[in-house]
């Protein structure tokens, strides 16, 4: 069995420790909101965050979760970050097709708690592994820069 919280539940699996997380969260925890993209840690699209730093779930095994805390896309609006940057996605009016915005979103979350006032550079390289095939690169950014000036204010 292995152990550990998701989204702020607890969770015991019987599954194989070398399975990727990924295929944990969506076959047998229903939490299909992380996508599977490229499936070589690559594209970003399966982003989730291990005790709050962003990981690639594809590549993951789920034994690495033992005894941690894994949120994803569907528990990342418990938190003020999280609430903000889904904000920001809404009014920027971000995604295109939709699919890579679950990992973009992780990995924006995760950088706005570690730097409440990121520059372009900061976040161009906190999302340089996440891959945008519409190209909404310009409204990501302006959606992070939105999510932080909300959370300055206390929003």
């Amino acid at each position: 069995m292995i152990k550990f919280t998701v989204n702020g539940k607890p969770v015991s699996l019987d599954a194989d420790p070398n399975e990727p997380l990924l295929w944990a969260l969506r076959e047998d925890l229903q939490l299909t909101g992380t996508k599977f993209g490229c499936g070589m840690a690559l594209c970003g699209a399966c982003t989730v965050h291990l005790d709050g730093q962003p990981i690639r779930s594809c590549s993951t095994p789920v034994s690495a979760a033992a005894g941690k805390k894994v949120t994803t896309i569907e528990g990342i609006a418990a938190s003020k970050t999280g609430k903000a940057v889904q904000a920001a996605w809404v009014k920027i009016d971000v995604p295109q097709c939709g699919y890579c915005q679950s990992g973009q979103i992780m990995s924006a979350c995760a950088l706005l708690a570690a730097k409440r006032k990121p520059s372009d550079a900061d976040i161009d390289g906190a999302m340089s592994g996440n891959l945008c095939r519409c190209g909404t690169y310009n409204q990501i950014r302006a959606a992070i820069h939105d999510a932080a000036a909300s959370l300055a204010k206390g929003g």
